[in-house]
């Protein structure tokens, strides 16, 4: 019978990582499977932020591996990285677009700079990239900023154009670093929409670092319903969502808690206990 068990998409064994004499990352384990969700929570520099960058291979752990759809990334060089990256949805924190280019310039920008097929052909066709930015831009109700510039967006709107240049290309891997930070309640709430939106319609796996107790929440509780186009509460261990999502809780570098969110609930220690107490 064939192997039924979810593909690893992103572990981490074993993993540190030091700045002079200050510890970022300390000893971190975990795997990442396919169609699965990771919340992941913890105070201003415990780490979390460290951990998307070196799974980018942005940064290079100090000792420890890094495997990535199943490829050991920890020593590969910058060009090696790029077909790794190509598959990898990235929304940095504030959305990270590009001040000088327009909203459809920054939602191209991934197709139009992806490394080329083993043929030596195009991934993305020219002719097709326009189509494709304008897909996106819909996805996340923005179709009418394209010859915008990013300063003349809200905050809201430049995280939602943020998450059109992340998904662009349907990568099956997608990182958000903070993606409601210092936003209101209702923007921040519609933006988790579309996280769980894109995660539910194009089956990513996701990883999301946020300070919000309701974004895991929303993320461990509500699937998108393409037919009414609307979020809808989950059954426990209904379709699967609640199975497939996964809390994590950052300490000072250390992995501190790991697991589902009833046991996020019943945790006891004190420092975990601030990510569940605080339910707006």
């Amino acid at each position: 019978m064939p192997d039924s068990t979810p593909q690893s998409v992103l572990r981490f064994e074993h993993v540190s990582i030091t700045f002079g004499d200050t510890v970022a990352l300390n000893d971190v384990s975990f795997d990442l499977k396919a169609g699965g969700t990771r919340i992941i929570y913890g105070a201003a520099g415990s780490g979390k932020s460290v951990m998307l960058k070196i799974a980018l291979g942005l940064l290079k752990p100090s000792s420890g591996r890094v495997f990535v759809f199943g490829q050991d990334t920890t020593d590969l060089k910058e060009k090696d990285l790029f077909p790794i990256r190509s598959k990898m949805g990235v929304l940095f924190q504030e959305g990270g677009l590009f001040d000088s280019m327009t909203i459809e310039d920054n939602v191209a920008y991934p197709l139009e700079n992806a490394i080329t097929a083993p043929d030596g052909k195009a991934r993305i066709p020219a002719d097709q990239i326009s189509g494709r930015v304008r897909e996106a831009l819909r996805f996340v109700e923005l179709e009418q900023t394209l010859v915008k510039f990013p300063s003349e967006l809200s905050g809201g709107m430049r995280r939602r154009a943020g998450i059109a240049r992340a998904t662009v290309n349907e990568p099956p891997l997608m990182l958000y670093d903070s993606p409601t930070a210092g936003l209101d309640p209702i923007t921040a709430n519609m933006i988790m929409a579309l996280i769980i939106k894109a995660r539910d319609t194009k089956n990513t796996t996701s990883a999301i670092v946020t300070h919000r107790y309701q974004d895991g929440q929303l993320l461990a509780n509500f699937r998108y319903n393409p037919e009414s186009g609307r979020l809808e509460r989950t059954e426990k261990n209904g379709d699967g969502v609640c199975a497939r999502t996964t809390f994590m809780v950052f300490g000072e570098g250390r992995l501190v808690f790991e697991g589902t969110q009833d046991e996020l609930d019943r945790s006891a220690d004190p420092y975990v206990s601030k990510f569940k107490a605080v339910k707006q």
